[in-house]
């Protein structure tokens, strides 16, 4: 088939767009999308045809705050909770800042482990997995380890194991540094431009950032995976993987979601399926979640730098109690 390569420049909403198209089987492109005036810029994909599509028709648009009366979440930096099947925002406060977002990275790493990889595929720890930062939240993986990645995903995200993380990062792209590239390029696609990674588990890096909004578009894509919904609503989780002799190990691990485990209570109004926890000095207590209401709609509620766990689980009730 003929490759297109060609340029056009079209203005749209007083916005100059610049684009150039390329590609061999259909094409594809993409605006930036500045999410800092987000009803100005689009993204748009044609496949083999001239249609084009706004970036945000299936999505959340958020463009300024947005505190229900009553219900102003004090103690935490920024939250947001969006409603996926209606596609509108019932509550927003400093959704576009760049924050840490500690391991609500691993969202990310478990959306691209689970677009590119295979979860039967058996990955082999490095010694790289031993190399991380003292008094991180290990799920106790060695050098020469065998699991698979589905293994690994749960580890990644019931555990939040910072290992499970490197571990998936090397199987996919060879080192950590490709998979950050690879982080940050799917980013993009998501319209996630107020976000950088530098690594696959979050722990404190000051060019690693993203904005409650940017996490609500990095989870919305991360739900459309069976496997994802599946293992972020697990509570506990018991398998055996082997070391680098052949030996069995066992992984026997509890959710690090209070609500999941019973220590804290969802809301009534509320069909808890499940979500990511966070916790470093500098990005707080985080937490994202996806509920279905009683209308049978799905949300998605994020908090992030919470003063301490109990505020952020307190604050998380009141914001999805707004759930209609």
């Amino acid at each position: 088939m003929k490759c297109i390569n060609k340029s056009f420049v079209s203005v749209l909403s007083s916005v100059i767009l610049s684009v150039i198209l390329t590609g061999c089987s259909g094409y594809s492109f993409r605006d930036a999308y500045d999410y800092d005036s987000r009803l100005s810029a689009f993204s748009y994909s044609l496949a083999g045809s001239d249609t084009a599509s706004p970036f945000a028709k299936n999505l959340c648009v958020v463009s300024s705050d947005n505190i229900t009366a009553g219900t102003e979440l004090t103690g935490v930096k920024a939250a947001g909770l969006f409603d996926t099947t209606s596609n509108g925002t019932l509550y927003a406060v400093n959704v576009h800042e760049r924050l840490a977002p500690a391991s609500l990275t691993k969202v990310m790493t478990a959306l691209i482990a689970l677009k590119y990889g295979h979860t039967d595929d058996v990955i082999t720890a490095s010694a790289n997995v031993g190399k991380i930062e003292s008094g991180a939240q290990m799920v106790g993986l060695k050098e020469g380890d065998r699991l698979t990645l589905e293994q690994a995903l749960y580890a990644l995200l019931v555990y939040s194991g910072n290992d499970a993380g490197v571990a998936i990062a090397e199987y996919l792209s060879g080192s950590v540094d490709e998979f950050c590239d690879l982080m940050n390029d799917e980013a993009l696609k998501l319209g996630a431009t107020n976000t950088h990674f530098a690594n696959p588990h979050g722990l404190t890096n000051d060019d690693h950032y993203t904005t409650a909004y940017d996490l609500y578009l990095i989870f919305n894509e991360a739900m459309k995976y069976d496997k994802f919904r599946e293992i972020i609503g697990t509570a506990e989780y018991t398998t055996v993987y082997s070391d680098r002799d052949g030996k069995s190990k066992d992984m026997d691990i509890k959710n690090s979601n209070l609500y999941l485990t019973g220590e804290k209570t969802a809301p009534s109004n509320v069909t808890l399926i499940g979500g990511k926890t966070g916790t470093t000095n500098a990005a707080g207590s985080c937490l994202i979640l996806l509920s279905d209401g009683p209308g049978g709609n799905r949300y998605i509620s994020v908090i992030l730098k919470a003063d301490d766990k109990d505020i952020l689980y307190d604050r998380m009730t009141k914001l999805i109690e707004q759930v209609p």
